[in-house]
């Protein structure tokens, strides 16, 4: 009995912590206001940029919300090399990054 009550009391106060590391839920609203530094190369006619060298641009309207943000944190951490999405997602909250998913997760 008392090991039930040890353990019921130990998830009673677990459960708040898990919830605070939780993903945040994304706004795509916010995201939308957020955009202007991903328009200038995955908003572009084409998909193609033209700095410094002309060179594809990933599609991004429409991935899967949980693959942008899995992104946008492997480019924060440096697991993924571009020089101006390192220097960007470095620059993101999670609330940014489930904000940029969730708009271009809506996205067509």
């Amino acid at each position: 009995m008392r090991l039930t009550v040890a353990l019921l009391l130990a998830l009673a106060f677990a459960a708040p912590a898990v919830a605070q590391n939780a993903a945040p839920k994304g706004d795509a609203v916010a995201g939308d206001t957020k955009n202007s530094m991903c328009e200038g190369c995955h908003g572009v006619t084409g998909y193609r940029t033209a700095y410094p060298d002309v060179y594809q641009v990933p599609k991004i309207g429409g991935q899967s919300p949980a693959y942008i943000v899995k992104a946008l944190e492997a480019y924060k951490s440096g697991e993924r090399s571009h020089p101006s999405m390192q220097g960007i997602a470095r620059s993101l909250s999670a609330q940014d990054m489930a904000d940029f998913a969730a708009y271009y997760g809506g996205a067509k």
